[in-house]
């Protein structure tokens, strides 16, 4: 007689779905910690928005409620070698954002102070201060907010240094395998099916942190949150003998700029391509690009002379109120969802450790970025 066993399914503690920063950081600091962690991803990890985004670390363009976790976040990234275990090469510069109209002029002022009231170093200094700080710059401007604590990331080495670091914590690496449904069950948290996947797997918790995916997972656990897409176009200049040393900006967000260690200028400032996450695949806006660069080259009349290499598009999301969300989607604390952080980039491992936090049993303040803040009864509540 032949008798069949039937493998029993592996049961992590963690399943977090969504490797880029914020979800691989997560992945991380709970392994650390003695869990059983396995990290999904519907492609490669750090293929979204984590791999092909600026790179940016920066107060400037944080939202003010924001401030102190990006600074918390910069210095983490600053110093990736004592928790990463690799150095990815941060580089901390100051962050200069220019006005050249006197409407511009306004916004930077107001932007600067709510800023500084959230404890962002920034002060307003006078159009020669800034070109005596930056000569490369157009001098027509009016006036400049100065942060001393502003920087950026080659984020291409990035990935590697986290996949290193996710090997050597021994979490399971799960890649290429889009999520078709996540059922709970009684006592063993949750099952995951995965395209591709002929078996199941199973967490006691699962984390959601999948960006402009985040959606349709969200009302699988009766969360119903819109979540907005924005398709950002960034561009790369050939290699320019140096023409700036902080990292650049204008009062309206329009415009970021950085040069790396190698010469090549990034154009950034949030100029929308074309595309979708549903049917796939994103487009260049031709006169976006164009207007980009034009910005650019009126703010720094250098770039003039450079030549586009290359452009891409990175994907960022946004919730309805712009504020991100970190926190508990059930009851039972068996699912969590982090993601849409605002410039995230700069804030990601920080918001990922504060959400490894909260899962292991700390209390930290999360409350303004609860995501049941957007259900009819906490609107109930807001009013009463």
């Amino acid at each position: 007689m032949t008798v069949a066993f039937h493998e029993s399914p592996v049961i992590y503690d963690a399943i977090i779905i969504g490797a880029g920063v914020m979800g691989a950081t997560t992945a991380l600091f709970l392994a650390r910690a003695g869990l059983k962690v396995a990290l999904v991803d519907r492609q490669d990890m750090f293929r979204a928005a984590s791999g092909v985004n600026a790179g940016t670390l920066t107060l400037h363009m944080t939202r003010a409620q924001l401030i102190p976790h990006a600074i918390r976040g910069r210095e983490m990234w600053l110093n990736s070698a004592e928790w990463l275990g690799e150095d990815v090469g941060a580089l901390a510069t100051p962050g200069l954002s220019m006005a050249f109209t006197e409407a511009e002029e306004d916004l930077l002022r107001q932007r600067a102070s709510v800023r500084q009231n959230m404890g962002a170093p920034i002060e307003v200094i006078s159009a020669e201060k800034a070109v005596s700080i930056e000569p490369g710059v157009n001098p027509r401007l009016r006036a400049a907010a100065y942060c001393a604590l502003d920087g950026h990331i080659p984020t291409y080495r990035v990935g590697g240094a986290y996949a290193r670091a996710l090997k050597e914590a021994g979490i399971t690496l799960i890649e290429n395998a889009p999520v078709e449904s996540i059922s709970s069950v009684r006592g063993q948290g949750h099952e995951i099916r995965l395209t591709g996947h002929a078996r199941a797997i199973h967490g006691r918790r699962v984390v959601l942190s999948t960006g402009a995916w985040l959606e349709k997972m969200l009302g699988w656990f009766g969360h119903d949150i819109s979540i907005r897409c924005l398709i950002n176009q960034l561009v790369v200049t050939e290699t320019l003998p140096p023409v700036m040393g902080s990292v650049l900006s204008i009062a309206n967000g329009l415009l970021s700029l950085k040069q790396f260690a190698n010469g090549s200028v990034l154009i950034g400032g949030g100029w929308q391509g074309e595309g979708n996450i549903r049917d796939g695949g994103t487009r260049v806006i031709p006169e976006n690009l164009q207007g980009n660069v034009r910005l650019a080259q009126h703010v720094v009349p250098r770039l003039n002379e450079a030549q586009i290499l290359r452009v891409w598009l990175g994907l960022e999301s946004e919730t309805p109120d712009a504020m991100p969300l970190i926190g508990a989607l059930t009851p039972d604390d068996d699912a969590f969802v982090v993601g849409c952080v605002h410039s995230g980039f700069t804030s990601g491992p920080y918001m990922g450790r504060l959400l490894a936090e909260r899962i292991l049993g700390a209390d930290p303040d999360l409350s303004a970025f609860n995501p049941s803040r957007f259900s009819p009864s906490s609107a109930t509540r807001a009013q009463l």
